[in-house]
């Protein structure tokens, strides 16, 4: 029996299969068969990579396909080939992108949420004004510790433009709670134009700020981004000379 046959058998449960093709003699029957499985066993991936990548929420799917890390600064032992393996992700630590507006720390973000899709990991992605928003309609409506469990089924939790929008008191304490609830259980990708220094102007609370963060950059690989923004840039190259 072929060692490649029986794994796909194994992989798409086909026990029974498995059982009937070890009688036959016809190594092309066994062939076809193989190649029929491994058609099989790639639909379903792509089937569940479509789906897990709707249940994302991207605003739009971004790839590493050109993307260029001069400009991003790592930090000790680490490059931009350690983050793309997902170690990080298989161990629950965060990242945190930190830089001006423009130097594409959503790009990254993106990139690796749809990469932990293609390995069958669960994301959620949103900009940080947008869930607030979506936490306080959850709590008015008596529901949030539904839609706080749902958050918690994520592999990883991606929070993006923190810093651009304050928050409300109410706004601010909704989304710690979800910030306490992914630590050390899940990972959270966060990109932010502001130091943490700043971000009291955006939660308010210094207290509740201190302990966000605290969660946040506990077991964090935080990436400067520098530089001018590409957006910037390329609607400059854009105007005739």
């Amino acid at each position: 029996m072929r060692t490649e046959l029986v794994d796909l058998c194994r992989q798409l449960r086909l026990a029974h299969v498995v059982d009937h093709v070890a009688l036959q003699q016809d190594e092309q029957v066994k062939s076809i068969v193989e190649q029929l499985l491994t058609a099989e066993l790639d639909g379903r991936r792509r089937a569940k990579l479509g789906k897990l990548v709707q249940q994302a929420g991207f605003p739009h799917i971004k790839t590493f396909e050109g993307y260029v890390f001069d400009h991003i600064s790592f930090p000790g032992g680490s490059s931009h080939e350690i983050i793309r393996e997902l170690e990080w992700l298989e161990r629950k630590e965060n990242l945190l992108l930190m830089g001006a507006v423009g130097t594409g720390k959503t790009h990254m973000a993106t990139a690796l949420g749809v990469e932990a899709c293609r390995r069958g990991k669960t994301v959620q992605f949103y900009r940080a004004s947008d869930l607030v928003a979506v936490l306080q309609e959850k709590f008015a409506s008596g529901v949030i510790s539904r839609f706080r469990e749902k958050l918690k089924k994520a592999d990883l939790f991606i929070l993006d433009e923190v810093g651009y929008v304050p928050f409300s008191q109410t706004g601010s304490e909704l989304l710690f709670n979800v910030i306490a609830d992914c630590y050390e259980r899940q990972s959270v990708i966060v990109t932010s134009n502001l130091e943490f220094g700043q971000w009291t102007s955006v939660f308010g609370d210094t207290k509740l700020t201190s302990a966000l963060v605290d969660r946040l950059v506990h077991h964090a690989h935080i990436l400067s981004f520098t530089g001018e923004s590409f957006r910037f840039k390329q609607a400059m190259d854009r105007i005739p000379m």
